[in-house]
């Protein structure tokens, strides 16, 4: 392989993780099939604080480091972007490095600083879910989806907050170098998975609020402890004490989506579950998670995660040694 510069952006404020795990995929990369040159530039060279606090060594500053000759621009994120992108030089920089740069590139509400240099217009972007609001308010010029955990449009690539930096950069390393070095990093670096970016940010008990009353949370207790059984409106009502009509209206008032979406999605979940850590074929994964034939789980996959059950299992499939 060429050498490659992958060149990290930071300001006061980055969130550390956005850097530290993009950063080690790429070091681990650079061990395995050498030719990564990973560098760090801040406003200034020296310290830059992160907004946990820690402090790291920015190898160089917008003004010492040439925007040329960039492969791979990565745009962190933090809580201090807000700040960080009305710093116009920073801005400036980074619009002049992404202009010749390879790959563009951001983790978390990094985006705001790809979109602050004219880098992401007109493109498919995500970001962390809890900036939705904000960047689709600030930035029509935007096609956001904060539901992926990272997405590839054309040469800009943009992820989820934190930790799903790291599944971006695996998937940059396996479009430099291929699946089998992605996957061996992912072992290195004791992934229980190495996701695509079409997953979902959140899995069930993340993305549903919580049941506020006796009877509803019975009901999802029930759905929760064996998501193969017949879960009817008959069947939940029973179990909650109430009637189906009243039971349905309740369901999503608490839960914000009706007691039928949630089966599925549980039931989904469970199939998840099952493709990436077992061996039983998908039609018996089906069956046992109620979701009936392995068509009807094939549907549920494309309609839920954009992928098929045999691609899921190809890609999540547990990389414990």
């Amino acid at each position: 392989m060429d050498r490659q510069r992958i060149v990290f952006v930071v300001f006061e404020g980055f969130q550390s993780l956005d850097l530290a795990g993009p950063l080690e995929v790429f070091q681990q990369a650079g061990r395995l099939r050498p030719g990564y040159v990973c560098e760090i530039v801040g406003p200034a060279r020296g310290l830059v604080r992160s907004d946990g606090g820690l402090r790291i060594h920015a190898d160089h500053g917008i003004g010492d480091l040439d925007p040329d000759g960039v492969d791979t621009l990565v745009v962190v994120g933090g809580s201090g972007v807000d700040r960080a992108r009305s710093d116009r030089a920073l801005v400036g920089w980074i619009a002049a490095a992404g202009a010749t740069a390879r790959r563009v590139t951001s983790v978390c509400s990094g985006v705001f600083l790809l979109a602050a240099a004219g880098l992401a217009t007109d493109h498919r972007v995500t970001t962390h879910w809890s900036r939705d609001g904000q960047i689709k308010d600030e930035h029509p010029e935007l096609d956001v989806d904060t539901h992926p955990i990272f997405i590839h449009d054309r040469r800009v690539w943009t992820s989820a907050g934190v930790t799903a930096g790291m599944d971006l950069a695996l998937a940059l390393v396996e479009d430099d170098l291929g699946p089998n070095v992605a996957h061996t990093i992912a072992q290195e670096l004791v992934l229980f998975l190495r996701r695509p970016g079409n997953q979902a940010q959140f899995s069930v008990p993340l993305w549903s609020a919580q049941p506020s009353t006796d009877p509803i949370r019975a009901a999802v207790s029930a759905v929760h402890a064996d998501p193969g059984a017949p879960h009817t409106i008959g069947h939940l009502a029973a179990r909650a004490g109430l009637s189906p009509r009243h039971l349905q209206r309740r369901f999503t008032a608490e839960l914000g989506v009706p007691p039928a979406e949630y089966v599925e999605r549980v039931r989904i979940e469970a199939a998840r579950r099952a493709l990436a850590e077992g061996t039983d074929p998908v039609s018996a994964i089906a069956r046992r998670c109620g979701l009936g034939t392995a068509e009807s789980l094939r549907r549920a996959f494309h309609r839920h995660l954009g992928v098929a059950p045999s691609d899921y299992r190809d890609r999540f499939r547990s990389t414990r040694k």
